[in-house]
C-alpha cells in the first residue's frame, strides 16, 4: 500500500511542479516579451491542470488510500484505472489548451475529465456504503463528491453557450463562478475536511460538535455560491439566505477552532510537528478567506472586488495555494505518507515562503488597483515570487524521487 501511495503522490508533486512552471512562464510574459506564447491559452492550461492534475488527482489518491486502510488493498486495483484516466485527461488539457485554447481537443479532454469524476463518485459512494464502520468523515466525503458532480453543471453550461454562440456576459460569468465555487468550496474543501476528520473523530467526546460543523458548512455551501454573483439582481429573500449562509460558515468555523483548541494534546500526539505547522497556516489562510467572504456580503464591496482582476487572482491563489495546497501537503506530512527528509523540508519551506510572498504582493497590487494606481516593478516582483514558489516545488520533488527512485505505478 505504501508503494502505491508514494508513487502516486510522486506523480502529484510532479504535476504541482508543472503547474508552478506554467505560473512562472505566465508571470514572465506579463513582465517581459514572449511573443510565441498565447497568454490566454497558457492561463487556461495552468488553471485546468492545477485543478485536475494537482488538487483533484491528489485528493483522489488520498481518498483511495483511506478506503484501502479500511477495506483492504484490493481497493487499490479497483481505482488504479480511474487514477490513470484522470491523469491522462489532465495532461490532455495541459497540452491542448496551450496550443489551441478552447477548441475540439481541449473541450474533449475537459469533458472526459468530468466523466472520470462521475465514475469516481459512483465507485466511492458504493465502497463507502460497504464499510461496516460509519464515520463522520463519510458525510464529508459524500458531500465532496456530490459538489464535484454539481460543479460540472457550470462547465457544461459554458460549453453550451460556446456551442450555440449565446455568450451573454452575466450568464457566462455566473457559469464560471458556479464551477469554481463548487470545486474549491465544495469538492476541495469537503474532501480535505473529511481527511482531517478521519483523525479527529478518533476522540468520541467531540462527535456531536464535529457533526454540527459538517451540517453548518454543508447547508451553507449551495447558497454561498450567490456570494460570487451579487452583481446579479436578486430578490431580498435570496440576499437574506446568503447572509444566513455566511453566518453559518462563521459559526461552523468557530466551533471547529474551539474543538481544535480543546484537543490540543491529541493533535500534538497524533500529528507531526511540521505537519501541524502547515495545517495551522492553512487554517489561518481559511480564516482570512472567511473574513474576505463576509466583507463581500455587501453588494457594493462585492461589485468592487469582482471588478478588479488582481483582487480575483489574489483571492483564487489564497484559496488554491494558501488553503488547499498547504493543507494537502500538511496532511501528507502529518501522517508521514511520504518520507520527510531535510531536502523535502527545505522544498516545502521555500514553497510556503513563495506562497506568502505571492499573496502579499497580490494584496498590494489589488489595493493599489482599487485606487486606480499601479505599483512600480510589481510584475517583476510577482515573477520573482513565482520563481521562489517553483524552486520550492522542484526541491521537494527532487527530494522525493531521490528517496523513492522507482516511479513504476
Amino acid at each position: 500500500m505504501n508503494h502505491f501511495l508514494r508513487r502516486w503522490l510522486s506523480v502529484s508533486f510532479f504535476n504541482l511542479l508543472l503547474v508552478a512552471t506554467l505560473g512562472v512562464i505566465l508571470r514572465y510574459k506579463i513582465a517581459f516579451y514572449l511573443p510565441f506564447v498565447q497568454q490566454k491559452f497558457l492561463l487556461h492550461s495552468h488553471s485546468h491542470f492545477a485543478f485536475s492534475g494537482w488538487i483533484t488527482q491528489t485528493l483522489m489518491v488520498l481518498l483511495v488510500h483511506y478506503l484501502a486502510v479500511k477495506n483492504g488493498e484490493a481497493m487499490l486495483k479497483r481505482y488504479r484505472w480511474l487514477l490513470y484516466a484522470n491523469c491522462i485527461t489532465a495532461y490532455g488539457m495541459l497540452i491542448s489548451f496551450i496550443f489551441q485554447g478552447y477548441a475540439f481537443f481541449s473541450i474533449t479532454f475537459s469533458t472526459l475529465s468530468i466523466f472520470v469524476s462521475y465514475f469516481f463518485a459512483v465507485y466511492y459512494f458504493k465502497d463507502l456504503a460497504k464499510l461496516k464502520e460509519k464515520s463522520i468523515c463519510h458525510y464529508w466525503f459524500r458531500a465532496a463528491l456530490i459538489f464535484s458532480v454539481l460543479s460540472s453543471l457550470g462547465a457544461f453550461s459554458l460549453a453550451y453557450m460556446m456551442a450555440t454562440k449565446m455568450m451573454v456576459q452575466n450568464l457566462y460569468l455566473a457559469a464560471i463562478y458556479f464551477f469554481l465555487h463548487f470545486q474549491y468550496n465544495g469538492w476541495f474543501f469537503f474532501a480535505g475536511m473529511g481527511l482531517l476528520f478521519t483523525k479527529l473523530e478518533q476522540v468520541p467526546a467531540i462527535a456531536g460538535q464535529l457533526k454540527k460543523v459538517f451540517w453548518l458548512f454543508c447547508l451553507a455551501c449551495p447558497p454561498a455560491y450567490f456570494l460570487s454573483a451579487l452583481w446579479l439582481p436578486f430578490p431580498f429573500v435570496v440576499y437574506c439566505i446568503i447572509v444566513i449562509a455566511v453566518a453559518a460558515q462563521l459559526i461552523g468555523w468557530g466551533i471547529m477552532i474551539k474543538v481544535l483548541l480543546q484537543q490540543k494534546a491529541f493533535i500534538q500526539t497524533h500529528f507531526s510537528k511540521h505537519g501541524r505547522t502547515l495545517l495551522l497556516l492553512s487554517a489561518i489562510a481559511f480564516s482570512i478567506k472567511l473574513v474576505l467572504q463576509t466583507g463581500s456580503v455587501h453588494p457594493a464591496l462585492s461589485q468592487l472586488s469582482y471588478g478588479f482582476r488582481p483582487i480575483i487572482i489574489g483571492y483564487l491563489h489564497l484559496v488554491l495555494l494558501g488553503v488547499t495546497s498547504i493543507f494537502i501537503i500538511g496532511y501528507i506530512i502529518s501522517f508521514e505518507l511520504i518520507p520527510f527528509t531535510k531536502k523535502i523540508f527545505t522544498g516545502i519551506f521555500i514553497f510556503v515562503a513563495g506562497i506568502i510572498i505571492n499573496e502579499i504582493l497580490l494584496m498590494v497590487q489589488g489595493v493599489a488597483a482599487l485606487g486606480y494606481t499601479t505599483v512600480d516593478g510589481i510584475n517583476i516582483m510577482l515573477l520573482m515570487a513565482a520563481l521562489v514558489l517553483c524552486t520550492g516545488v522542484a526541491i521537494l520533488f527532487s527530494g522525493l524521487i531521490k528517496k523513492d527512485a522507482s516511479l513504476r505505478l
